[in-house]
């Protein structure tokens, strides 16, 4: 017979809970680190952008492991010296390099509440899981999915195209292949995207075993949509040499640019060729909250499914990617695999099947939904949406700078809330790549670059809900300087 090892009398008899001994010197702490974020918000200006990283500052965080315990106050220090002055710098109004939303302050502090609150939104039967249903039912109400629709949080829309392309392969080759794999008609099977889409739906073809070269990605066209009647023949002639096409992929806000596909084109290939119909709308499927910009998103009710951020222009802390699947059943399929230590019941904490880690990949789960949920419900989807609207009418300015500024080049129409431009000069993608970098070392501002038609453009994605016009100005006046510096006369 054999018996557990006894634990020491003595190990059981000390105290080692984490809680503070003096729970009045740590809410002191709280209250200053609560006081001082605010702070750091609300005067954000006051600071430059981004600021590269000293090399000692680099140094203190190579440490070995720690062993003994540090005060809560020094290592509070050690923040606010050595961390957070070298953030990416997206909170700052003139951040403008990458699709990166501002976050918001109420936000930041449903973050604190969801941490006190320590729920793991894996499954069981309780109220964080309830918010996180709450979202995705008004996440199917603004997007135009039916009733009965599904919806889960995940990091990103990277995460969840690769999850949109797993519930499609599972739709497309039933559910035993979950148990099979791909086979010799997963081998077959081909998926279909612009030129222009993100590179995650590549990577996520790659991730789900069908390797990247089994997604065709097809020209677009002057304004940067899909060009629908080259896919319709790309599918044609793969179905004539016994390929199985089974996705389409568009996108609502193109990395580059910012252009939306013609959806309801897509959406209507998709019915006559039975594929299913995904979108990537990271950050421009929530541009269906303004009057303006939803008719041009037209068809994205169509589809399948869609992936979107709630962390981009939705303002919400990251991160809070989002997928919703029009039809739940096939949701369920792709993901959902009972165990025993996961056994649901008719009532008691185990109840409330089907749980969100039947609906993905993850049984471990922060509550993301919190922020999201004091989000909409602070500003309201009209705010909201007015907030998405303004940072296009944003784009507009500055592309109406550029236009009026000899030394200045647009390089592609503003689509939505994404400008691409360049400085003139001769050898104009290497002048350009370092006045992108000393933009950006100076502090005033953050643009990022990207290359269009073999030209390197300086590009300006205006998210962050604080910018204004007098950003837009420094930008442009940030540029000029160092033009001028790089490419005298």
């Amino acid at each position: 017979m054999t018996t557990s090892p006894k634990a020491p009398s003595s190990a059981i008899g000390r105290t080692e809970t984490l809680d503070p001994a003096d729970w009045a010197e740590v809410r002191a702490l709280a209250h200053r680190m609560l006081d001082d974020t605010i702070d750091y918000i609300a005067n954000i200006r006051k600071q430059p952008v981004w600021r590269p990283i000293p090399d000692e500052v680099r140094a203190r965080f190579r440490d070995e492991l720690p062993r003994e315990a540090s005060e809560f106050g020094e290592i509070y220090r050690e923040y606010s010296d050595f961390v957070a002055p070298y953030a990416t710098g997206n909170v700052h109004p003139a951040f403008m390099g990458w699709v990166h939303g501002g976050g918001n302050v109420i936000g930041m502090l449903a973050e604190m509440l969801a941490a006190g609150l320590n729920a793991n939104l894996g499954g069981r039967d309780h109220m964080p899981i309830e918010v996180e249903r709450q979202i995705a039912e008004w996440t199917r109400t603004m997007l135009g999915f039916p009733p009965g629709a599904s919806g889960v949080f995940v990091t990103g829309t990277s995460m969840a195209n690769l999850m949109a392309v797993w519930v499609a392969r599972t739709a497309a080759l039933g559910i035993t292949a979950r148990q099979c794999g791909l086979g010799g008609d997963g081998a077959l099977l081909t998926a279909y995207t612009s030129k222009a889409a993100h590179g995650c739906i590549s990577r996520a073809m790659d991730l789900a075993g069908f390797g990247s070269d089994a997604l065709r990605t097809v020209p677009f066209d002057r304004s940067h949509r899909v060009d629908v009647e080259a896919m319709r023949g790309q599918i044609k002639r793969d179905r004539e040499v016994g390929l199985r096409p089974f996705l389409v992929v568009g996108s609502a806000g193109t990395v580059d640019v910012g252009a939306i596909d013609d959806l309801a084109a897509l959406g209507e290939l998709c019915r006559e060729e039975k594929l299913w119909f995904h979108v990537d709308g990271a950050y421009g499927a929530l541009g269906v909250l303004s009057p303006v910009i939803a008719p041009r998103l037209c068809g994205l009710e169509q589809a399948d499914s869609v992936a979107l951020d709630f962390h981009k222009w939705g303002q919400v802390p990251y991160d809070a990617g989002f997928l919703l699947v029009r039809d739940a059943q096939r949701h369920l399929d792709a993901f959902a695999a009972p165990a025993a230590y996961l056994q649901r019941e008719a009532r008691g904490l185990a109840a409330g099947s089907p749980w969100p880690c039947d609906l993905g990949p993850d049984l471990s789960r922060g509550f993301r939904a919190l922020k999201t949920w004091f989000t909409l419900k602070a500003f309201g989807t009209q705010k909201l949406g007015a907030m998405i609207e303004r940072t296009c009418a944003l784009a507009r300015y500055l592309e109406e700078k550029i236009s009026a500024e000899s030394r200045l080049e647009l390089l592609a129409p503003a689509q939505l809330n994404i400008v691409c431009f360049r400085y003139r000069a001769e050898d104009a993608n290497r002048v350009n790549s370092e006045i992108v970098a000393d933009v950006q070392e100076s502090g005033i501002a953050a643009p990022s670059t990207t290359t269009l038609d073999g030209k390197l453009a300086i590009r300006a994605a205006i998210v962050n809900h604080r910018t204004d016009t007098r950003d837009i100005d420094a930008l442009v006046g940030a540029v000029l300087e160092f033009g001028a510096r790089r490419s005298p006369g």
